[in-house]
């Protein structure tokens, strides 16, 4: 294992993370960086092949993102262009000849400068060989973080929010991994619970190995909106110090931090917030907290610019991003060029960090707004003597509580009945909430609860009123309320 220096993350690595040799033929790529190469080893067509000569794209520019709420101001837009040859012609260091073609499974040099750099402005990782490796959004980056931890052979399993994201817990369970949920309140994961179950883990009651391995969303947790605080963060941290647990923190909404909801207020414009203030107010991630090496954390640009480009990013100790790499060369190679090119030339060489960093805080205003247009409509419609909810503080998402208790037919009929009873009539109604049940990690478990997904991400102010309204209906006619 000559790769890790640290022998304590060892233990951590499956053993066909560990079997992965050196791709040969990335490796030989090497020998190109030497302009008096004349290569007839590589298997990259020529440029000249490509029937792309020049790609232009309007961009907003980093003063006026979005309609403003108030003036009706359009936003300012400028013209973006990329040519084949650029590089040859002195005007740029990337271009069309380089993206189109193969690269590395570590990214393009000048995305994954933009990448590095803005990792270290936001997060600082506090030791010295954090390195970053880019993915083909969360939902890869999360295949291969179970392929390089887990293996099916020791009955492993994963610790997550009892109520998780499904697609998350969809990929471990076909790998043969068993996800245990922990308890949650309305900051996440409690850590209390977590480490009583650790600690009491019995492994042949459970039928697996006890968890090595903690997968979370710490910020806007994903269905259940749930952020958690520094103070519960650190607290978690020294839970997974105690019992060895290695991190993978699943960050999509994490600069979708949004000002407390303060009731009736969807018209209000968000005050201006300048770049220190916005990050010095954000919950530093587990990254930022990380002085052993034991999180990967998951970027992705899905979120907050456009989730079609799938392109992140994970952040890790050099020797695990090493090891993620390996993996990379012989499945997906990275993500496209395409993709790489034409984000770096909106961040890097037209927005720049200040100008991205912008462009978030416009982002998590538009959110506020969204949010609070929601919030405004529950108020109104849902019925609050069964329904209840916390107001989201991070992301899309707003977790709707149905106490089972108050349903006429409860206990006689069960939870996921009368769930599904109202999901049905809410489609019938012309509305859609996902069900709680979908998210459950221990689905097989009886369940607590009777919850409800709803997004504010897309729908209008005028769509999310109808939607409230109608889904209030349907559980009206459930809980039989006049």
């Amino acid at each position: 294992m000559s790769f890790f220096t640290n022998p304590g993350l060892i233990a951590h690595i499956s053993p066909e993370s560990q079997s992965r040799p050196l791709c040969i033929l990335k490796q030989a790529a090497i020998y190109m960086s030497n302009p008096d190469i004349v290569s007839l080893g590589g298997g990259l067509p020529s440029s000249e092949c490509f029937p792309f000569y020049e790609w232009s794209f309007k961009v907003p520019t980093a003063q006026h993102f979005f309609k403003d709420h108030d003036e009706n101001e359009t936003p300012t837009v400028q013209t973006v262009t990329i040519g084949k040859h650029d590089v040859k012609a002195g005007t740029s260091e990337y271009d069309l000849s380089i993206a189109l073609n193969y690269g590395q499974a570590s990214g393009s040099p000048q995305i994954m400068r933009f990448i590095t750099e803005h990792t270290e402005l936001v997060y600082n990782p506090p030791y010295a060989d954090w390195k970053v490796a880019p993915t083909v959004g969360s939902t890869g980056a999360l295949e291969q973080a179970i392929r390089l931890l887990f293996d099916r052979s020791r009955k492993d399993s994963v610790l997550a929010e009892e109520y998780s994201f499904s697609t998350a817990l969809e990929t471990f369970v076909p790998q043969g991994i068993k996800p245990f949920g922990v308890k949650m309140d309305d900051e996440g994961l409690l850590p209390e619970s977590m480490d009583a179950m650790l600690t009491s883990w019995d492994e042949k009651a459970r039928g697996y190995r006890k968890p090595h391995v903690l997968y979370t969303i710490p910020s806007g947790q994903n269905p259940t909106a749930a952020t958690q605080s520094l103070q519960r963060r650190r607290a978690i941290y020294s839970v997974c110090q105690k019992h060895d647990i290695f991190i993978i923190e699943d960050e999509p909404y994490y600069f979708i931090q949004m000002p407390p909801y303060q009731g009736n207020d969807s018209d209000k414009v968000q005050a201006s917030e300048d770049v220190e203030s916005f990050l010095a107010g954000l919950v530093p991630s587990y990254l930022s907290l990380d002085i052993d090496g034991r999180v990967m954390r998951m970027d992705s640009f899905s979120k907050v610019l456009v989730p079609g480009s799938r392109l992140g990013w994970v952040t890790a100790s050099a020797q695990i991003i090493e090891r993620f790499l390996r993996h990379a060369e012989v499945a997906n190679q990275g993500p496209n060029g395409m993709s790489q090119i034409m984000l770096w030339k909106l961040l890097d060489q037209t927005w720049g960090h200040e100008g991205y960093l912008k462009w978030l805080i416009a982002l998590k205003n538009a959110y506020t707004q969204k949010r609070n247009m929601l919030l405004d409509a529950c108020e109104k419609f849902l019925p609050k003597s069964v329904v209840s909810w916390s107001p989201p503080t991070t992301g899309m998402f707003l977790w709707l509580k149905c106490d089972p208790l108050k349903h006429p037919e409860y206990p006689a009929r069960p939870i996921e009945e009368i769930e599904g009873e109202i999901f049905d009539q809410a489609i019938k109604t012309g509305v859609l909430c996902a069900r709680g049940s979908w998210f459950r990690a221990e689905p097989d478990t009886p369940a607590d609860g009777m919850f409800f997904r709803a997004t504010y991400a897309s729908a209008t102010a005028e769509a999310m009123g109808t939607a409230i309204e109608r889904f209030a209906e349907a559980i009206r006619r459930s809980y039989q309320i006049e």
